[in-house]
């Protein structure tokens, strides 16, 4: 045989991995293989493998007679809207995709080359854990990936895809990268499994339930999305990764729009109600003012109280931050805050303004938001703002109330342009509250305690339940005309552009966790 014919043929061993009945077992799973996935993922013919004939160097249970090329992981680099990305694909035909040292070096190699190149990481997750004929190395492999999940945030986007079982120490990577996107049905993410629980504490629960996509997209929040099948889990990358630049030295990228900047939408003027207790979908309004209507939404079945998600203005990538007055209220509550800090925390890693829609009540009151820390939790979005140094635009449609004012990207906290709608109230609490506490002696000691009652509501509502205050002291830019909401936030951008703004000196800060 010659050099060139056994090239030949070790690339086509490679190109099967744990062997062609495997491969036929995941497609009879409904799941593509670790290397059909990278095709869908990437452009077209851009994917370049690296580390094609890695094996493990295990000589324990048999192993020495087991070794497949590539080791369980396809790792390489290739394009993803003509940017460069960096990738890994977790390969299940080959030892279940467990991990082993050689594994897992490939990976950390992978990693290194995005970091020092300014690329993203792309990661996708297919695996039955680590490879215990390993044994204590597989969880070295574990640690070193986790270091460099660690020291890559904030300085490279890092994506992780669920797309089989991910569990035990195997989900620490993905819960540390930037977004974590799960496949319904086919994908499960747990420290341990329902056998495991069940021995333990005798409860029973079923792999879907505990660790399933729905129950992480809507219940704890783990995952940011829960796709309905692999190929849309992937077009989701693609989707996020058309509004993040390639690293943290770049600006976010921009994209031509036939949508006309100064474009005005006459039905925002009533879209929301004067009544302030009288619910609207914050959504109607995001719709009606970024390019094409097209909104990326973020953690969309989480704290559904706050609304996250990426958008565009005049071509320029942004991050929206806005209050749902269909849920709750509005109110912030503890999942809300956690939520809302982290989306904001990437955007400013990443220099994407953030646009935030303000309207809040306040935080949510009771037991159990006190229980859960309502404190630091709620303190954690208000450090995130506080922080953030990108371009910061703030549009308060209607309620600010309380402390929950100066949380949403106020004045005070360096938002650079904030506006408000004529229907905007900016008190320290709702009209009906203040009057209970300010004035209870005066309304129990008057003759007809209703009829006093809704004079001095009146009268807090011409003094505080409007815009005007906080404009003559500067807290508001500008009143605006509903209608111009987009023709307003593209011109601040604009003035925006060339923004500078410092914290101080630090190693890092120490958010409240």
């Amino acid at each position: 045989m010659s050099k060139l014919e056994l090239l030949e043929q070790k690339n086509k061993q490679a190109m099967l991995g744990g062997g062609q009945d495997r491969i036929e077992k995941q497609h009879a799973a409904g799941k593509m293989t670790a290397r059909e996935r990278l095709l869908y993922l990437l452009d077209e013919e851009s994917f370049v493998e690296v580390d094609r004939f890695v094996t493990h160097d295990c000589h324990d249970f048999g192993m020495e007679k087991k070794k497949v090329l590539g080791d369980g992981v396809v790792t390489g680099y290739g394009a993803i809207h003509g940017r460069k990305v960096c990738v890994f694909a977790q390969d299940f035909t080959a030892y279940g995709g467990s991990l082993g040292m050689a594994f897992a070096k490939k990976i950390c190699k992978i990693m290194d080359m995005a970091a020092k190149i300014g690329v993203p990481v792309i990661g996708l997750n297919d695996s039955g854990g680590a490879r215990i004929q390993e044994g204590v190395i597989s969880l070295a492999g574990y640690a070193d990936i986790f270091l460099k999940n660690v020291l890559s945030s904030g300085v490279i986007p890092q994506i992780s895809v669920v797309m089989g079982p991910c569990a035990g120490g195997a989900v620490y990577s993905p819960a540390m990268t930037d977004f974590i996107i799960m496949v319904k049905k086919t994908s499960h993410m747990f420290i341990t499994g329902p056998e495991v629980i069940k021995s333990v504490t005798h409860e029973e629960v079923n792999k879907e339930d505990l660790g399933g996509a729905d129950a992480h997209a809507s219940k704890s929040g783990v995952a940011h999305f829960a796709a309905e099948d692999e190929k849309h889990a992937l077009t989701i990358v693609r989707e996020i990764l058309s509004y993040s630049p390639s690293d943290n030295t770049q600006k976010a990228p921009v994209v031509k729009t036939n949508d006309p900047w100064d474009r005005e939408d006459e039905e925002l003027n009533t879209l929301v109600p004067e009544n302030s207790r009288k619910a609207y979908d914050i959504k109607d309004v995001i719709h009606k003012v970024i390019d094409d209507g097209k909104f990326l939404e973020v953690h969309e079945n989480y704290a559904q109280n706050l609304v996250v998600g990426f958008a565009r203005f005049n071509g320029q990538a942004v991050g929206i931050v806005a209050n749902q007055p269909n849920w709750l209220a509005g109110c912030l509550d503890t999942e809300a805050s956690k939520k809302g800090a982290r989306f904001v925390r990437y955007c400013d890693a990443f220099n994407i303004p953030l646009i935030t829609f303000v309207d809040v009540p306040g935080f949510l009151p009771g037991i159990k938001q006190e229980e859960n820390g309502i404190i630091f939790h709620g303190a954690k979005l208000l450090y995130a703002f506080c922080e953030a140094t990108v371009p910061k635009i703030t549009i308060i449609t209607r309620k600010a109330y309380g402390g929950a004012y100066d949380v949403m990207s106020s004045k005070h906290i360096r938002g650079d342009v904030n506006y408000a709608y004529p229907t905007a109230e900016i008190a320290v609490m709702g009209p009906q509250g203040a009057v209970n506490i300010v004035s209870r002696k005066e309304i129990a000691q008057a003759e007809n305690p209703e009829e006093k009652k809704q004079e001095l509501v009146d009268h807090y509502c011409e003094k505080f339940a409007n815009p005007y205050k906080a404009a003559e002291l500067g807290f508001i830019d500008e009143v605006i005309y509903p209608a111009q909401t987009r023709k307003r936030i593209v011109q601040a951008l604009e003035m925006l552009k060339s923004k500078v703004d410092l914290n101080p000196k630090k190693k890092h800060g120490n958010i409240p966790l």
